[in-house]
């Protein structure tokens, strides 16, 4: 394998490559994304303004702004940065999401940057982003740290990388395996391995190692009466998400 895709499980490429049509169907396979979201967009966005000094609800708030999003699977966070006026890349290693996901773009009228290809390839060309957008992709490579590394290597100085996976321990197994895929059926069974879930002090270390300050982490926690997703200061204990710089 080439040093560009080190990181790369093909394993884990081929689950998502069999789901590569559903990802815009919010009844699909990829309905559990659909409804975290708007709890991740709130995230993303505020991290983002706030580091920036951005205003939103300003007309495109991220005019300047350069963003990746490494892992973009059929777009559903790359259509709503490029709305708020940010340059989008979306980079996947999973070749059958891009014509999804550049198909649904032309449809919506927003000029994005697709492409097939890793991490570690865009860092050896030299990409250079304000943002990397890393959301539920740590816990799928083969090294999370060689990964991180190469997030780190893609970002100026001062940009802002925010990383979502999640934790490993007993109730994240029930919850994200268990309940998601055999339960509720919302995902393919094998879809995650309970081994590779990262807890929120092993990614601050795999962050720091990799040349990044942590600086922000919250929980996504799901309510099982409303069916909304909402952000917590303080339950971490399934899905999470962080942010950090680069000095």
């Amino acid at each position: 394998m080439q040093a560009s895709q080190f990181t790369v499980d093909p394993a884990e490429v081929a689950k998502f490559e069999a789901m590569a049509a559903e990802w815009w169907d919010p009844n699909g396979k990829f309905k559990p994304l659909h409804m975290l979201n708007p709890c991740r967009l709130d995230y993303i966005t505020t991290q983002i303004a706030a580091e920036f000094g951005r205003t939103l609800g300003t007309e495109r708030p991220f005019d300047g702004l350069r963003i990746l999003d490494i892992g973009c699977g059929g777009g559903l966070l790359c259509e709503p940065m490029a709305r708020l006026g940010a340059t989008v890349v979306g980079v996947d290693a999973a070749e059958r999401n891009i014509p999804v996901a550049m198909a649904h773009a032309t449809q919506s009228g927003l000029d994005i940057d697709y492409r097939h290809g890793t991490a570690e390839a865009m860092a050896e060309a030299g990409e250079q982003f304000d943002v990397v957008l890393n959301m539920e992709v740590v816990e799928h490579v083969a090294d999370p740290q060689g990964y991180l590394t190469a997030c780190q290597q893609l970002l100026k100085s001062g940009g802002l990388m925010i990383c979502s996976t999640i934790n490993r321990n007993p109730k994240s197994f029930a919850m994200a395996i268990i309940g998601a895929e055999y339960v509720m059926r919302w995902l393919p069974k094998g879809t995650h391995e309970w081994s590779k879930f990262i807890t929120p002090d092993e990614l601050c270390s795999l962050i720091e190692t990799a040349g990044l300050t942590p600086v922000d982490r919250k929980g996504f926690v799901f309510n099982p009466i409303t069916w909304q997703w909402r952000l917590s200061d303080r339950d971490l204990s399934v899905n999470y998400v962080t942010a950090s710089t680069k000095p």
